[in-house]
Parts: structure tokens; C-alpha cells; sequence
């Protein structure tokens, strides 16, 4: 059973497990489509500062921007903000015995992370968005400046 199976959102763009399994890498696969997680500090964007737009990894859709990420050391890639409200989504997440809220990519409802409030960081939404950097796809703007 995938954590899909607690929304029943019609997502824009759909496929079958094989055909999700096809075109993602087997981690990929267990972070995207079954809510795993990477390990911390290990990920491809945890300390990346050049400027340009993250993607969602399985479908393309443009999630968040490097101008509102920023150094939590949670050993993940964290925004403060996503690129547009309605480009993710946001599901109660019970597992583990906590209480958390999953971040999901509207698009095609690939797990990305979490979003946790209240944290206190110098951010102006006082939301940090914790999210996989196996998630995500780094689009770079022309200039390839730092952010």
C-alpha cells in the first residue's frame, strides 16, 4: 500500500507503480512515491547556493525557489516558502507517533517532505518547508550566480 492511498485527489499526471518504477531510480522511487527519506546531510541540495528554480523530480512541475531557501542545518534542503500555493499539497502525516504535515507536489502527489511551523527561525513566513533533496531537480537560472 503507497501513501497515496490517504488522498484521493486526481492528480494531473498519473501512472502505475511499474510505470512510476520505469522512469525513477529505486531510491527515487522509495522517497517519492513511498514517502521515504533520505539521509540527512547527504543530499544533493542540502548546502546548494546557486540561484534558479527546484522541480519536482518526478513530474517537472517548478515547486520552490532558491530565493526562499535558507541554512536550517536540519541536514535537508529547507524553504520558507513554496513557488505558488497551489503547486503543493499538504496531508496529515501520523506515522512515527508524531504529528506532522506532509508536503506533496500537486502535480503528480510525489512525497517531497515536510513542513513544520513556529520553529523560530528568521524567516518571513516562520515556516520551514524540510524537503528531500532526491525530491527535487535544481533548474539553474542563466546567470549561474550564487544565491
Amino acid at each position: 500500500m503507497s501513501h497515496h492511498d490517504t488522498s484521493d485527489k486526481p492528480y494531473a499526471v498519473q501512472r502505475t507503480d511499474e510505470e512510476w518504477r520505469a522512469v525513477l531510480t529505486p531510491a527515487e522511487y522509495k522517497v517519492l512515491r513511498q514517502a521515504g527519506t533520505e539521509p540527512a546531510f547527504r543530499g544533493e541540495y542540502t548546502d546548494t547556493k546557486t540561484k534558479g528554480v527546484y522541480s519536482c523530480r518526478a513530474c517537472g512541475t517548478e515547486l520552490f525557489r532558491s530565493d526562499t531557501k535558507f541554512e536550517s542545518h536540519c541536514g535537508w534542503p529547507s524553504f520558507y516558502s513554496p513557488l505558488a500555493g497551489d503547486t503543493v499539497e499538504y496531508i496529515e502525516d501520523r506515522t512515527f507517533g508524531m504529528k506532522r504535515v506532509e508536503v506533496r507536489c500537486a502535480n503528480c502527489g510525489s512525497h517531497l517532505g515536510h513542513v513544520f511551523e513556529g520553529e523560530g527561525y528568521d524567516t518571513p513566513t516562520d515556516q520551514r518547508y524540510c524537503i528531500n533533496s532526491i525530491s527535487l531537480r535544481l533548474e539553474p537560472d542563466d546567470s549561474g550566480q550564487q544565491a
